[in-house]
């Protein structure tokens, strides 16, 4: 199955410097990258399931670690839903319930990184449409996924706790259709939480991710 976001106006089933500190009036309108992030560093998501904590390597994939922390800097993943749970394999999220949220980050993509690790269970990867598109969307492997490394999907960090509260998020939907009953991604983006909690109010959300060390 293609790992991939959505191009703008297509229903596609998905998969998939400087130095800065925290800046708490950042939000998600307002980018203002570019940033290095630390060596290593841990992002509590507090969510409707409960808390997880993920751990990120910025040796591991740079470009990728960097945007990441941008984006938590940003808030961005602040009341994003887990609108894509498929069982044993991915957990995906990082479309932001404002859509001219959502637009304004889908025009910042990011370069590739070598793939240094494997899409082993629990490490978190960014969803892309082809070479030199990730954005903002990011999955969470539910299951060994050692075939998406080839394809390019290059993980930058992992699950450091809390894998029990991922594998709990509400799943019933699954993914896209025609493979499951789930939202479409060209809606999210263009709709935002109003087309999610009309159609889809079971899924779970992210509350806040912030920072933690």
């Amino acid at each position: 199955m293609p790992l991939k976001t959505a191009a703008p106006a297509l229903a596609t089933l998905i998969l998939l410097s400087f130095c800065g500190g925290p800046r708490e009036d950042a939000t998600p309108a307002t980018p203002r990258g570019p940033v290095q992030a630390p060596a290593s560093f841990q992002v509590r998501f507090e969510t409707s399931k409960g808390d997880f904590t993920v751990e990120v390597t910025r040796d591991w994939a740079p470009r990728g670690a960097d945007r990441f922390y941008e984006l938590i800097q940003a808030r961005l993943y602040d009341n994003c839903r887990f609108f894509r749970v498929v069982p044993r394999f991915v957990v995906q999220f990082g479309i932001n319930g404002d859509p001219s949220v959502s637009r304004l980050w889908t025009q910042m993509r990011i370069p590739d990184d070598p793939v240094l690790q494997s899409n082993r269970k629990g490490t978190l990867s960014y969803a892309k449409s082809g070479p030199a598109t990730r954005t903002t969307q990011v999955f969470i492997n539910l299951a060994d996924n050692a075939r998406l490394d080839s394809m390019g999907f290059a993980p930058f960090g992992k699950v450091a706790s809390g894998m029990e509260v991922i594998e709990g998020l509400y799943k019933l939907y699954g993914d896209a259709p025609p493979a499951g009953v789930g939202p479409l991604q060209d809606r999210i983006q263009l709709e935002g939480n109003t087309y999610l909690e009309r159609y889809f109010p079971r899924l779970d959300f992210v509350k806040t991710a912030r920072i933690v060390q």
